[in-house]
Parts: C-alpha cells; sequence; structure tokens
C-alpha cells in the first residue's frame, strides 16, 4: 500500500514533531512545568478546547488531593492533542 504526501505536508509534520520533542525535552529537564493549572490550560489553548477534550476523554485531569486540591493537566498531552487537531484541520481544508 503505497502513501501519497506532498512535501509541504511532510514539513508539516516534521516541524510539529520538532516541536513536540522540543517541548518534552524542556519539560524532562525542568524549563517546562510538566503540569499546567486548569486555568491556565484554558488561558494557552481556550477554555472550549480544554473542555471539549476532557469530556471526550481524549485528556485526563488529575487531582493531587481531596476536595480543594487544584486540577492538573499534562502539558505534553495539551501540547498533542492541540498539535493534532492543527494538523486534521490543516490537511482537511487545505
Amino acid at each position: 500500500m503505497d502513501i501519497t504526501i506532498s512535501t509541504h505536508h511532510l514539513t508539516l509534520l516534521i516541524e510539529q514533531a520538532a516541536e513536540m520533542g522540543a517541548k518534552h525535552a524542556l519539560t524532562q529537564t525542568g524549563r517546562l512545568k510538566p503540569y499546567l493549572k486548569k486555568s491556565e490550560a484554558f488561558r494557552q489553548f481556550g477554555r472550549r478546547n480544554v473542555e471539549h477534550w476532557i469530556e471526550d476523554a481524549l485528556l485526563i485531569p488529575r487531582k493531587d488531593g481531596d476536595h480543594s486540591a487544584a486540577l492538573r493537566l499534562e502539558r505534553i498531552e495539551l501540547e498533542a492533542i492541540s498539535a493534532a487537531e492543527d494538523l486534521l484541520f490543516y490537511f482537511h481544508y487545505k
């Protein structure tokens, strides 16, 4: 089975992979926080997007404590879901 992909689409995929790799490395070295608070994720990725991803179980919020603990969202999961949606949108409409 042969899959044909344009040079432009391949370039976009490689750029996204490199960006994700860099963010993963920065997270692993402590330069970026591995988790974001829910409010930080709302600001960075949009409230509607984050709530939709949680509702669809694409993103799993984590809680450290019991009742009053803040929800944490894993940065790499947020970045990966956002990048995947961007690429799907681009490939579908271009």
